[in-house]
């Protein structure tokens, strides 16, 4: 018997292995519970484009969005392999996150070590499926994570390997984060940073080479953009593209101040990190350790720089919404794993001798029980409806999906319904198309140049397209705008639904979990008792 043995070190191993398993079998079964649960405003509004995308037609000239089309690109591909469906949105995200779950494990081996990649694969698992950062639902910051990460990976293997073609394929990587959402663009600009560092540090003749391979990951980096503007360019929506993407999205991150923005961030930074607090503790244990050189994290800029340029990513806007925050997590995550070996070394004084090896695996047990313990009703009880509730309070998410299904049984394919409320999931339920391109009202009710001319554009095209079905949300999160600008298309609306429509559907949404639903002659005359309500209306046949 050699001495690991008498240690117990492989047993220790043994059971690191089977607790990170545990911890991890329990994420997944998590997600698998909550596959049904209903798709939210962002993810109905990818889902619908993905589904026009399948149909042939192209984002921006079919619906408006001031986001990339990345992720709307891969709801289509989730939907053509699972089929369009809520389960197979959030399937195609128990897909991602485990792949980013798998890539924060070889980011972690090679910078820590493999005892701390565990410690900072489970983290990041339990902390992006947090409710905090709305981790169940398939957000545009989940396909950032991916595809950044697989970045980092490509980067250190070609700056191990001094490998051309390794840097252009990282650099696709990090491009495809920024189409996914333009924030990832920070996180590219340190990575072409990093690049240039080690490159100009290292005396090594092949590493003094991969600095002219900042061309080659530049290159690979701009080619998703370069490919998604040819793509609309040749599909005739470019000027559409760049205006909703560049023009409107100027004007949309400059509306909030920094000193709002400070405010916002520290309303929100304590929900977040409050259910899994443990785990933030050991992130911000381990940046202490890092800034004092203990443990075995050599590479520091590294760490320095992914946080940062994490944080700033969440930046642009001040907005600071809670999904936001899935953007940082693989940092934290890594500087959660860096406490293993520093941790060991301080508690040598201690004088625990062999139990001083568990305390790793008891760190990350501990942790891991906390969240568990904090979040046990959204882990094991609440159901997918409940679950909505909880995250986003009286949005109509569960109720989209009967009155989709209303309009779906009541509609051919070929027949426009107009939703007058930012509630893209119905279009998505239903599968069919919107009789305007503008499927969100906050650009629309903001103080900006542009709000006037968007409202026209929408009544003009609603007018001409003459739909079969409207649905009008009476929902303060349907409308909400920071400084609305003109009321002018409630009060359209309002005065042509009356001339031209006859209610006959009412969701009257009471609480949490009551909804009534009234249809066809049980909704004439009925009165919503809810301030928190939907109407669905019907052409009328003389108004044909």
């Amino acid at each position: 018997m050699n001495e690991r043995d008498v240690n117990g070190v492989p047993r220790i191993r043994y059971a690191e292995y089977l607790l990170s398993a545990l911890i991890l079998g329990t994420i997944l079964y998590v997600r698998l519970r909550l596959l049904s649960a209903p798709p939210e405003r962002d993810e109905g509004e990818y889902a619908y484009m993905g589904q026009l995308m399948l149909k042939g037609l192209p984002p921006f000239a079919n619906a408006y969005t001031m986001k990339l089309p990345g992720v709307s690109f891969m709801y289509a591909f989730f939907f053509s392999t699972f089929g369009e469906s809520p389960e197979a949105i959030h399937l195609g995200l128990l897909l991602v996150n485990l792949l980013s779950i798998f890539l924060i494990y070889l980011l972690a081996r090679r910078l820590l070590g493999g005892e701390s990649a565990l410690v900072s694969c489970v983290t990041y698992a339990v902390l992006s499926l947090s409710y905090s950062v709305l981790g169940v639902f398939a957000h545009a910051t989940h396909f950032v994570v991916l595809f950044a990460l697989a970045g980092f990976v490509l980067l250190l293997r070609s700056l191990e390997k001094g490998r051309m073609v390794t840097l252009f394929f990282s650099g696709i990587c990090f491009g495809a984060a920024v189409i996914m959402k333009q924030h990832a663009a920070l996180i590219l600009c340190f990575a072409f940073f990093y690049l240039l560092r080690r490159g100009w540090k290292d005396p090594d003749p092949v590493k003094k080479r991969m600095m002219a391979g900042g061309g080659l990951f530049l290159f690979g980096a701009i080619l998703p953009y370069l490919l998604v503007v040819l793509y609309l360019y040749f599909a005739g929506a470019f000027d559409q593209f760049w205006f909703w993407t560049v023009t409107y999205a100027r004007e949309y991150v400059s509306e909030m101040t920094p000193a709002q923005g400070w405010r916002y961030f520290s309303h929100n930074f304590e929900p977040i990190v409050t259910p899994q607090l443990p785990f933030w503790l050991m992130a911000a244990l381990g940046g202490l350790f890092l800034c004092f050189r203990r443990g075995r994290a050599y590479d520091r800029l590294f760490f320095l720089g992914l946080f940062i340029s994490s944080l700033l990513a969440l930046c642009p806007g001040w907005y600071f919404r809670p999904h936001y925050f899935v953007m940082l997590l693989p940092a934290v995550a890594l500087l959660a794993g860096s406490v293993t070996h520093p941790s060991r070394y301080l508690l040598t004084f201690l004088k625990l001798g062999r139990f001083q090896q568990f305390v790793p695996t008891a760190l990350l047990v501990m942790a891991a029980a906390y969240g568990c313990h904090q979040e046990w009703d959204y882990y094991f009880i609440h159901a997918p409806r409940q679950v909505s509730r909880a995250c986003y309070g009286l949005s109509p998410f569960p109720e989209a999906v009967v009155i989709a299904g209303y309009l779906k049984a009541h509609t051919s394919p070929a027949d426009r319904v107009a939703i007058l409320g930012s509630e893209p999931e119905i279009l998505f339920h239903a599968d069919r198309i919107s009789a305007t391109r503008h499927i969100y009202m906050y650009g629309l009710m903001e103080n900006h140049p542009y709000a006037p001319r968007m409202q026209q554009e929408m009544i003009r095209e609603i007018e001409q397209a003459k739909p079969k079905y409207m649905v009008m949300v009476n929902i303060v999160s349907s409308w909400f705008a920071l400084a609305p600008v003109t009321s002018a298309i409630i009060e359209w609306g309002e005065k042509y639904a009356r001339e031209n429509y006859d209610v006959v559907g009412v969701i009257d949404m009471i609480d949490y979990d009551t909804t009534i639903y009234r249809w066809d002659g049980q909704a004439t005359g009925y009165k919503a008792t809810s301030p928190d309500f939907l109407t669905v209306l019907k052409r009328k046949e003389r108004s044909r």
